[in-house]
Parts: structure tokens; sequence; C-alpha cells
């Protein structure tokens, strides 16, 4: 099993470029199980660390460490699980979308997100590929859906938008479909839910003060139901996505 492991890897060279040809998990540090993203068939990633293959509980631990090239994301793959799964690429680009192209494309992000909302399904921490999804995972595959990437966690997604309300009675007139909703303390964007219309949103939350999936709650009245009274104390700002992001210069 080492042999085998390490002349794949021989094939790896640091900072070279791959095409994932099956679904794979993204785990938090090379020695975690711990999972923090998803990434899905024909997704784009760098190698940046290759050495790290050590033993624990008399277990071989064999994780290589790479960048999404879609959205920077830093994570840690079991090399074992990219064994003839993944392809060679030479070059790879972000792909551009205008504002007037990502709003034609909100209808399909907000048809897509009903779909996923009617599979059986749970909230999963770094859950991206479905049917369980964390908050921010459902939004940025939602937007991927239509090929528009965005960045994947809650606080980045906040940064990422253009912000026109920093609070509920600021909205107005002002919130469209597709905008996002970001909730969380004074300090730090924590959940993020993508509005649907007249203030309804919907979101995959989780066990403490959510639904433990994906539902959808109304952000204008305080009075439907302990839990979306819970987000709407949470509530942060409002932003919209306004262009694709661009990943870091190759």
């Amino acid at each position: 099993m080492t042999l085998e492991v390490l002349l794949n890897k021989s094939l790896f060279v640091l900072g070279s470029l791959w095409k994932l040809r099956t679904n794979i998990d993204g785990l938090k540090s090379e020695d975690s199980d711990e999972l923090v993203t998803q990434a899905s068939v024909g997704r784009s990633f760098q190698l940046i660390d290759c050495s790290k293959i050590h033993f624990k509980h008399n277990e071989i631990i064999d994780r290589v460490k790479v960048r999404l090239l879609e959205d920077d994301y830093i994570c840690w793959f079991r090399f074992s699980e990219l064994t003839h799964n993944a392809s060679k690429i030479e070059s790879w680009e972000s792909e551009f979308f205008t504002e007037e192209q990502i709003i034609s494309r909100i209808p399909q992000i907000l048809s897509w997100t009903q779909d996923a909302k009617q599979k059986s399904n749970e909230y999963m921490w770094g859950g991206t590929i479905g049917p369980n999804f964390d908050c921010s995972g459902l939004v940025q595959s939602a937007f991927a859906s239509t090929g528009i990437w965005i960045p994947r966690d809650a606080y980045q997604q906040e940064k990422f938008c253009k912000n026109f309300a920093l609070d509920i009675e600021a909205l107005g007139e002002k919130l469209m479909p597709g905008d996002l909703l970001f909730f969380g303390s004074h300090e730090k964007c924590t959940h993020v839910g993508l509005h649907i219309d007249n203030g309804f949103y919907i979101h995959s939350s989780g066990l403490s003060n959510g639904h433990n999936g994906i539902e959808i709650d109304c952000l204008f009245h305080s009075d439907v139901g302990k839990i979306a009274s819970f987000y709407r104390s949470q509530f942060r700002s409002a932003g919209r996505v306004i262009s694709c992001y661009e990943s870091e210069k190759l």
C-alpha cells in the first residue's frame, strides 16, 4: 500500500494543476478528518504541499495540501482518493460574467435552491455538494450551478458582495431576489441566506437555533417563528453578487 502511494505521488509536482474526476472531501489539516469543504467533479486545484505522509494510531495518514482554483480555498485531500481520479491540466483561468449576466441567472440560481430543498437533507458542516449543505456551501453551490463562483465561507461572501444595507430598516425596496443576507455577531458573519422575494430567504441552518437543513424563513416579520426571529436578531448586512470571484494569478 505504501509503495503504491509513493509511486503515484511521484507524478505530482509542487505547483502542478489538476482537475477532479470524482467528488472529494476537503479536510481541515494534514492529520484531521474534519470536513471544511467538498470539491465536485470538474473542479480544479493546484498542489501546494505533497510531503505529508506519517502514521497515526498505526494507520498511514497521507494527505496533500491543495488550493481549489475556483475560490482559492485551501484544504487537504486524502491522497488515496486522488489516485486515478485527477487529470493533469496545463493552465486554468477564472470565468468572467458581467453584472447583467449574473442578474440574468438569478432565476436559475433560486430554482436550484428550491430543488435542493425538495431533496431529503440535513445540515452538514463543510457540505457543498449535497444533498447536505452548510449555509455558505448552499449559497456558493447555487451560484456555481450556473457557472458563477463566489468565495466559500459566509464571512468571505459578505466581504465579496456589494453591501447596501447594515440594518433591516435600511433595506426598504433595495432588496432584490438573489441578494445575500448575512447574520452573526457584531464581530463576525457566521451565517448566510439567499433572498427569494419580499424578505423571504432560503438557507441551510444547523440544529442549534436552526432547522437542521434547508428551509425558508422571513426577515421582515418578528412573529413568524422562533428560528426566523433568532436570525432576524442576528442580521448584519445585505449584499449583492455583482462579479465572479477572480482566482489568484498562477
